[in-house]
């Protein structure tokens, strides 16, 4: 007698293929980091949630001088157009370091250049 292909006993196959599909639900957060680290894009998309915190994180009148802001490796470059709004931040780089940290993850930043 053959069995119809729904009365078959499937056998588990292995986790160790980061392309295996999982039999049993899991929460999208888990499975958008399990994706993030298989395509190796969790650094690109931590730094595009830093450059998208930086006008929530510093205030309007920093972001509104503020002319580009890019990533060079895991260091941020922001490009401001006032000198001494650049001197101040720099200054108080460690503590816009730490903020960062805090939201992101310290991961994410290892440096702020001010140009």
């Amino acid at each position: 007698m053959a069995l119809l292909p729904a009365q078959r006993i499937m056998k588990p196959k292995s986790n160790k293929n980061p392309y295996y599909r999982n039999q049993e639900p899991t929460k999208l957060n888990s499975a958008l980091d399990q994706m993030f680290d298989v395509y190796k894009i969790k650094g690109k998309a931590d730094q595009t949630t830093i450059i998208s915190l930086w006008e929530e994180l510093m205030g309007k009148t920093i972001a509104s001088r503020t002319t580009k802001l890019f990533f060079r490796g895991n260091v941020l470059n922001v490009q401001l157009s006032s000198a001494p709004l650049r001197q101040e931040l720099t200054l108080a780089k460690d503590k816009i370091l730490k903020m960062f940290a805090e939201k992101v993850g310290s991961h994410a930043i290892d440096d702020i250049v001010f140009r």
